[in-house]
């Protein structure tokens, strides 16, 4: 019975192992070279298209917060509030100065 028993454990532990040599094997290959490599570049892609996902949304937001501070409607005009004679004049007087 014991010799049944270590046989047994030895046969597994000899298939894990070559399963283990087969799949470090093929990775060696040029197709598996090439598998990983693909994989890393999806990989990259998608987080760079999440970044430029992620830079657009905060430009968006800082869009918006920049046309309500200054007072800007959607189409990128002045808001439709303000006289004509108004908007020249705030042209006309040049960006606010803060203290110097």
């Amino acid at each position: 019975m014991r010799r049944l028993f270590w046989v047994a454990l030895g046969a597994t532990a000899g298939i894990l192992v070559a399963r283990r040599l087969t799949r470090a094997a093929s990775r060696l290959t040029p197709d598996g070279a090439a598998g990983q490599v693909s994989g890393a570049l999806g990989r990259l892609t998608q987080t760079v298209r999440e970044f430029a996902d992620d830079v657009r949304v905060g430009m968006a937001e800082r869009d918006g917060e920049l046309r309500e501070a200054l007072g800007i409607d959607g189409n990128g005009g002045p808001p439709q509030d303000l006289d004509p004679e108004t908007v020249r004049a705030m042209f006309r007087s040049g960006p606010p100065r803060g203290p110097r």
